[in-house]
């Protein structure tokens, strides 16, 4: 396969969005609004990269976010609805939440009887968020149904609650699920919750639907979400982060070293795994990198590592079908969402630049991090 120009061309390290494979996403989820009568709401815990969203609001009618300052990235640079839940709310933060709110989700009941008048009285549309309890992802780092999860109220907890003014439920319980997991929490939703529905206004069927994926089947989720509606008379939200920035761009780095060792030899690159791909270690997954392979399936097999002083800083073993040379482009596949939003700036190591691939086929750098942003996280 040959490598496109523009990955010769571009700064290394960078993230790079491709705005064409950026808006084929959004042509999706518009369909899925269109067609099941729903909205779709990105969820900036997963991708919060503005510079995007002038394409994003063509097709979205707004954001969620998870916390105060989330919200006022949404209030300040997308301009459409803004929606937020938290784990938990804080008192010296709340008033601030409400000026710009429209719709906020409690995690709790306490949660709702500190915090619900204040928000009712701000004219605010108030959810709770209930746990399905339902087992769709195997990774309990990323399932938020896992025993014990502090996500969400079970439906034992919300039996004989004081629900007066509230108008809506949330159900958050999947992690890049196909649509035979979409429909499993809409069908355990109305089992669990069918007392509650019919006082609501709305239902918010959480994040995690990956609607973009090649093998998601995007007609089951919609005729799933028209019979929901159908039946109880409710407005449906998704919130999906992964969904929209799914495969829309890639991680490009360089080869900085070849570092012999008593096994395999090490090729150093001008990113880490723990400050620029943190699920690589803490996951553990094995992203892709065009043109690679397993090691030994290819002529060449190598370590690869990040430039940090942490002795795990590895993202793992590959092969390939040239030698690897300091200077050598290595792209990372599928790094827009959930990745740039989690990185650090650990050690002090380059934080690698973001761009975008526009449509027109132009690299355009939108952010280029410097010493100073290093300097002021700190104090």
């Amino acid at each position: 396969m040959k490598t496109p120009d523009w990955i010769a061309t571009c700064p290394s390290p960078a993230y790079v969005l491709e705005e064409a494979k950026l808006r084929a996403n959004l042509e999706v989820l518009r369909r899925v609004q269109a067609e099941a009568g729903c909205k779709i709401i990105l969820a900036l815990k997963g991708f919060s990269m503005w510079s995007a969203f002038p394409m994003v609001r063509q097709y979205l009618p707004g954001c969620t976010a998870s916390s105060l300052y989330e919200l006022k990235l949404s209030a300040e640079e997308f301009k459409g609805e803004n929606h937020i839940y938290s784990a938990a709310f804080r008192e010296d933060e709340f008033d601030e939440i409400c000026s710009m709110a429209e719709h906020i989700v409690f995690n709790s009941v306490a949660q709702w009887q500190q915090f619900g008048a204040k928000a009712l009285a701000a004219g605010i549309s108030c959810g709770i968020r209930v746990n399905p309890g339902i087992a769709e992802v195997e990774t309990d780092l990323y399932n938020p149904c896992f025993s014990g999860s502090r996500l969400g109220v079970r439906p034992e907890h919300l039996a004989g609650t004081d629900l007066s003014g509230m108008e809506g439920l949330h159900a958050h319980a999947l992690c890049e699920n196909l649509a035979a997991s979409s429909v499993r929490l809409i069908d355990a939703f109305e089992k669990k919750f069918a007392d509650h529905i019919p006082k609501l206004k709305w239902v918010n069927f959480g994040g995690g639907h990956l609607m973009t994926h090649k093998d998601y089947d995007v007609d089951l989720l919609i005729r799933r979400i028209s019979d929901f509606r159908e039946k109880w008379g409710v407005e449906v939200y998704l919130e999906p982060g992964g969904a929209v920035a799914w495969r829309t761009g890639e991680l490009v780095t360089s080869v900085l070293d070849i570092v012999p060792t008593d096994g395999l030899p090490v090729a150093i690159l001008d990113i880490s795994a723990t400050a620029h791909m943190p699920d690589v270690l803490e996951q553990p997954y094995r992203p892709i990198i065009t043109g690679s392979g397993q090691p030994t399936e290819k002529a060449f097999t190598y370590r690869l590592g990040g430039t940090s002083c942490l002795a795990g800083d590895v993202i793992g073993d590959y092969s390939f079908n040239k030698e690897l040379r300091p200077g050598s482009r290595l792209v990372f596949e599928d790094m827009i969402h959930y990745t740039m939003v989690k990185t650090t700036m650990f050690n002090g190591v380059r934080h690698p630049d973001i761009a975008i691939l526009r449509e027109s086929g132009e690299i355009e750098v939108v952010r280029r991090f410097t010493y100073e942003d290093f300097r002021n996280r700190l104090s």
